[in-house]
């Protein structure tokens, strides 16, 4: 969009300055660098370092990123101390796009615009979700705080294919490393070819089945990358990787749950601020834009575009309670100041209720510890050989029944650890949670690493007492994390504002979730209820999803919010039965890969 520029429109910091009167020094533009170099006294070049903390300062000079920022800033600097300018049309060019960016976000908060991505991406937007891809395109780094289940990787993913900026990079943290990539092969088609100028091209209309080529990046030593769209990486591999990754030469970076950077004094930390540096474009990904401590919020922004809240003395001594102190006087203030500022764009639940169904279910693929699923499966691959030998079909029921067991058991040990990692990230952004599962060893998983939080337990084990001192604790905000067995939940009534629902394990039955589900989605709901199912790909994850009947891509839209009848659970074991079959039968070709491998 055009914006044409009049006096009046432009902000008084923007308006041109003028060569008259006394000149204190000299601007030249560094194409090469894409740098401002001011030249001058003494008084200008004080000025430009507090303006400009970050630049590179020399004895008569400095310099400093050029960009729609720090361009603006210079033309209020320019009007105090007049400056002669060298490269007077780089100036003039740079100056016109600040001054456009400016006006087009002042419309933009004024009243929202909405983008409507290409055929490359899939997926389907809500208007809110539109709103957030063009707040994107118009800031090109920024964070996207968005609470927690509005989608902020679908809208990151709309950028992405909005911008055509491929190679790209996407960082995330490690057991979302496997979601992250389902989603990116989700809700873009790609395809990895290369035009006469060198430069990435899509898909077009007429060839619609074409797929994103991504790759996950392993270990902390670099090997050659193969070509692709879009790399993952998980956090704590940066520091391996930061000198690599910095001169790649992609051309967007996405750091999902950016909170990870908030403390600045680690390898993981200096990695991140090489590769943001080196790209055109950031988006960061949180749910919680400010944190408790001051600190932490400027070290996320830091990432997102260098010293955008100044360097961190002046920003204690002005945001915070003095030189040094990390706690913020005002969040609300600074939050509002980002916003303005395009560096924040944040939507709560409330704010978009009117697009929300009354409950959302997304099934969210997570890491497993193979190690740990091999050594408990050996008992269920021992149970299921020996069941193909069973003299009769009462023993070998027996068998296979047992074999089931085992394998669902070792399923949710496997990646037990990994569920409760993705619950603590819910926590820290100040979700309240209603953690569901079935098996003992789980729940004694969970407590360990979950311990921090104070959690209470329904898993029929407690008392009566006890079960009730659970239930109370967390509706009324003693804890956030409240954990039940799956067919421990009939009857209680858990309905908290914002509460997630997650499953580390899942049922055989629909019905099962849809009761447990109820727990919080109760009657006179005013607002959306989010529910995680969490799904591994080893183990009986996929036959479960499939014995209720229904594939992956469909679970969360088909399955049912009807109440379980005796015939439902009738039903539900025989098709169950269906799907055993499925697990004997691996259980039994894993018997046939061991004894290979052995030999």
């Amino acid at each position: 969009m055009n914006t044409a520029i009049t006096t009046n429109e432009i902000p008084a910091y923007l308006n041109e300055p003028k060569e008259v009167g006394y000149i204190y020094g000299t601007l030249e533009y560094d194409e090469r660098k894409n740098l401002w170099i001011v030249r001058g006294e003494p008084p200008v070049l004080q000025m430009a370092k507090r303006l400009f903390p970050g630049s590179a300062s020399y004895a008569g000079y400095v310099k400093f990123p050029a960009n729609k920022r720090s361009t603006g800033d210079l033309n209020w600097l320019m009007q105090r101390f007049p400056l002669k300018i060298l490269s007077l049309e780089k100036w003039e060019q740079l100056r016109k796009e600040a001054i456009d960016h400016v006006l087009r976000r002042q419309e933009i908060l004024k009243k929202p615009r909405y983008i409507t991505p290409p055929p490359t991406f899939v997926g389907e937007l809500k208007n809110y979700q539109k709103e957030g891809v063009a707040w994107l395109l118009h800031n090109e780094r920024t964070l996207l705080a968005d609470e927690t289940g509005l989608g902020k990787t679908p809208q990151a993913l709309a950028w992405l294919a909005t911008l055509n900026a491929f190679p790209a990079l996407y960082v995330t943290q490690p057991h979302l490393l496997l979601q992250a990539n389902r989603e990116i092969k989700k809700f873009l088609r790609l395809e990895p070819i290369q035009n006469s100028a060198n430069q990435w091209v899509l898909f077009q209309d007429d060839m619609p089945d074409g797929s994103v080529t991504t790759h996950i990046i392993h270990g902390l030593t670099p090997y050659e990358l193969p070509r692709a769209h879009i790399y993952l990486i998980h956090y704590l591999l940066l520091r391996g990787w930061k000198n690599i990754l910095a001169k790649f030469g992609f051309k967007a970076v996405v750091f999902d749950e950016i909170h990870e950077l908030r403390r600045s004094k680690n390898e993981k930390y200096s990695a991140a601020s090489l590769i943001s540096d080196s790209v055109p474009y950031v988006c960061g990904l949180s749910g919680t834009p400010i944190y408790n401590y001051g600190g932490e919020i400027w070290n996320v922004m830091n990432i997102i575009e260098y010293h955008c809240l100044g360097d961190w003395d002046s920003f204690t001594r002005e945001w915070a309670y003095g030189y040094g102190n990390k706690i913020i006087r005002d969040p609300e203030l600074l939050g509002d100041y980002l916003r303005r500022e395009g560096l924040l764009l944040r939507r709560t639940k409330k704010d978009v209720a009117h697009e929300l169904p009354p409950k959302r279910r997304y099934v969210q693929f997570i890491e497993s510890d193979e190690g740990v699923f091999k050594e408990i499966i050996k008992e269920a691959v021992e149970l299921a050989v020996r069941s193909s030998k069973a003299s009769t079909p009462f023993e070998k029921g027996r068998l296979e029944g047992e074999a089931i067991r085992l394998t669902r058991r070792a399923t949710g040990v496997a990646k037990a650890r990994y569920v409760a990692a993705f619950v603590r990230t819910l926590l820290e952004v100040g979700e309240p949670v209603v953690l569901f599962a079935y098996h003992h060893d789980v729940w004694d998983i969970y407590r360990e690493a979950l311990k921090d939080y104070n959690p209470v337990f329904i898993t029929g084990r407690e008392t009566t007492k006890e079960k009730n001192d659970a239930q109370n604790a967390f509706v009324t905000g003693q804890t956030d994390l409240i954990c039940i067995s799956l067919r421990a939940a009939t009857g209680l009534n858990l309905q908290r504002e914002d509460t997630v629902v997650v499953f580390g394990e899942l049922d055989w039955s629909p019905a099962v979730h849809t009761q447990a589900e109820d727990r919080v989605h109760r009657l006179g709901q005013e607002t959306s209820v989010l529910c995680y199912y969490l799904v591994s790909e080893h183990g009986m994850d996929q036959e479960m999803l499939e014995a209720i009947g229904l594939k992956v891509q469909q679970f969360t839209e088909l399955m049912g919010d009807t109440p379980e009848t005796e015939e439902d659970r009738f039903l539900s074991e025989a098709e169950v039965s269906k799907h055993m079959r499925k697990v004997i039968e691996k259980l039994q070709r894993m018997n046939s890969k061991l004894q290979s491998e052995a030999e």
